[in-house]
């Protein structure tokens, strides 16, 4: 079932209900009201939640939300979790607009924007629509490495093919099978082989044009 109706509406599955009682968040806020309030709330749908202000540059590991208060004491910090591989979900809570605000969120990679003063309600859809944006973006970014991976492996069989055609006068399907060979005789891939006769020919080239010199 979709998180989100035909109209639009918000709809909370048992598994992502579940998931919300489970997760790990991190409350980077001031200890004021809606520090405090937001603290409550989460605790009250089921989170495990730690609380930290003044902000800290690194995180617990494993906490799956991070609550980042956008204020003046923030910016210019470096919050190098956010750029890690298994990052948080970040959630900034702004009380106030300005284009300096709005650039310290993008360098957040803030998934949701939670308006102060924190109210309740609506606190469970953030959640859920953040958490599940976020992780459909880490899975496009998995996909996208995998897609360059692949054209990246394409393109080091092709060059190592025109390689072992040059030196040693092969076909290019005598070039590929050469290759496939090689990586069934030493148990890699075939794009290993492949990078391995790239760089090897890169080394002999760099060889030769210092003897030439």
């Amino acid at each position: 079932m979709d998180s989100i109706g035909k109209r639009g509406t918000l709809r909370v599955t048992p598994t992502q209900l579940k998931e919300l009682r489970s997760l790990k968040i991190a409350v980077i806020h001031p200890d004021d009201g809606d520090g405090r309030l937001l603290t409550q709330q989460l605790q009250r749908i089921g989170c495990l939640v730690q609380a930290f202000w003044p902000p800290v540059r690194s995180l617990p590991e494993n906490i799956d939300i991070a609550f980042v208060a956008v204020r003046p004491e923030i910016l210019g910090l470096q919050f190098d979790w956010t750029n890690s591989d298994d990052a948080p979900t970040v959630i900034a809570v702004v009380n106030y607009e300005n284009p300096t605000i709005v650039e310290a969120v993008l360098a957040l990679r803030a998934t949701a924007v939670l308006p102060s003063p924190i109210r309740s309600f609506g606190l469970m859809s953030t959640l859920v629509v953040a958490r599940e944006s976020h992780k459909e973006n880490r899975s496009l970014c998995r996909r996208l490495n995998k897609i360059e991976a692949k054209l990246l492996g394409a393109r080091q069989i092709a060059d190592a093919k025109a390689i072992l055609m040059r030196t040693h006068s092969l076909s290019e399907t005598e070039a590929y099978d050469s290759i496939r060979d090689q990586a069934m005789s030493r148990r890699v891939t075939t794009e290993e082989v492949a990078s391995a006769i790239v760089n090897a020919s890169e080394v002999l080239s760099l060889g030769t044009k210092k003897v030439d010199r």
